[in-house]
């Protein structure tokens, strides 16, 4: 039963990724939003000047990309650089920059011009098909292998909507699907795992969410938390290390968002996002809540990271572990975006797709685990409880 039920989820998640990658083809990389703009700005700015592009400041339009892009969507006042959107002026620097870190231009700037939007999310969904698929093969229970194959063909169908409404959207949710795969494995993996390891690229990997998008910082705080929790209980160097690992790591992969706002801030510490407009105050109203509920697709891929976890706490296990892990990065990402006054479709989408993929790759290698320690217990191979012996039956419990 096990094998073809794998083969009807395989199939109908390639039913998706093939509907996908057929309308992404269709895509215009002219579709009328600011932000596009100057994500494709960056690019233009890494291809042109290599790695000098991360000089975001608007006097180096002078080939007129910028204004030409703002009038072909019809931007008001395209003719002048100084009121373009998504830049930000920096008194220490006297620049008018691009508000956003570097990481998805630097991803953007690796296709051809005018080429760009389309092969990045026709990768970045062929690699969340690939850890659905990854997922799917693990699975060993009719129950998990339901889960796995449909949440497979869910995570597939996101990368265009609502991934499709910002860029740094893309890159993201392939991170998560990787982050959720090493964080298994890190807690509920083998033993022969370097956990060290692990927990470094772990580590680097959520520094460079932070390349794509600012808001993916808090998604390592849950880990934060976590390790330095298991370092104040066990009080052993090893845990120590393994903390100060993460911490070195995060912040070396977060070097370029470091290296563009020294350059266009004036500081490594100082946010490009420094006075801009779309930048609120925390609103302890939480008046962003009831704009989350009526986002169904948010709300219910939100609860079921949370009853997830939460039913994953009852296990003895490394699975409890990431079901801890995750209740805590819920709780810090939640109290974040329920606090900020604006809600989008996808704001809160990387926590939950972070979650899910988590626990799914916990429970999933906890059934391969298992069975394949079974099948090496002498006498039982891979006979099925109901056909074992009574005195196979008293070995396996042995």
């Amino acid at each position: 039963m096990a094998l073809p039920l794998k083969a009807i989820f395989a199939l109908l998640c390639l039913a998706v990724l093939v509907s996908h990658l057929l309308a992404m083809s269709r895509w215009n990389e002219s579709r009328g939003v600011y932000d596009d703009i100057c994500y494709l700005r960056q690019a233009h700015l890494f291809q042109r000047f290599g790695l000098k592009g991360f000089d975001t400041d608007i006097s180096r339009d002078d080939d007129g990309y910028l204004t030409s892009k703002l009038k072909e969507v019809g931007y008001p006042t395209w003719n002048d650089a100084a009121t373009a959107p998504c830049h930000n002026p920096m008194p220490a620097t006297g620049k008018l920059v691009i508000q956003y870190p570097p990481g998805v231009g630097l991803v953007l700037a690796l296709f051809p011009a005018g080429h760009q939007v389309v092969p990045m999310y026709m990768l970045a969904t062929l690699a969340v098909f690939g850890f659905a698929m990854s997922a799917l093969f693990l699975a060993r229970t009719i129950n998990s292998i339901v889960m796995v194959g449909i949440f497979g063909c869910a995570a597939v169908y996101l990368m265009i909507n609502p991934i499709k409404a910002s860029y740094s959207m893309a890159p993201t949710a392939v991170l998560c699907a990787l982050a959720g795969l090493l964080t298994a494995r890190w807690l509920a993996g083998p033993e022969k795992d370097s956990k060290t390891e692990l927990i470094a690229s772990l580590g680097f990997l959520f520094g460079l969410g932070v390349d794509f998008r600012l808001a993916n910082l808090f998604l390592a705080a849950g880990y934060g938390i976590f390790l330095l929790v298991s370092f104040l209980g066990s009080r052993k160097a090893l845990q120590f290390w393994q903390g100060v690992s993460f911490a070195i790591a995060f912040v070396v992969g977060m070097a370029p968002t470091l290296v563009s706002q020294a350059i266009n801030s004036g500081s490594a510490l100082t946010s490009t996002y420094s006075g801009s407009p779309d930048v609120k105050p925390f609103d302890l109203s939480f008046s962003a809540f009831w704009g989350y509920l009526h986002d169904p697709l948010q709300v219910v891929l939100l609860i079921l990271a949370i009853a997830g976890a939460l039913a994953l706490l009852r296990r003895d296990n490394g699975t409890r572990h990431v079901a801890q892990l995750t209740l805590a990065n819920l709780a810090v990402n939640l109290a974040f975006f329920l606090t900020y006054p604006i809600a989008t479709p996808y704001y809160t989408i990387p926590i939950a797709l972070l979650s899910l993929w988590s626990l799914l790759f916990a429970l999933v290698m906890q059934e391969a685990e298992s069975d394949a320690r079974r099948r090496k217990e002498p006498g039982l191979g891979s006979v099925p409880a109901h056909k074992r012996s009574p005195l196979q039956a008293v070995r396996r419990q042995g």
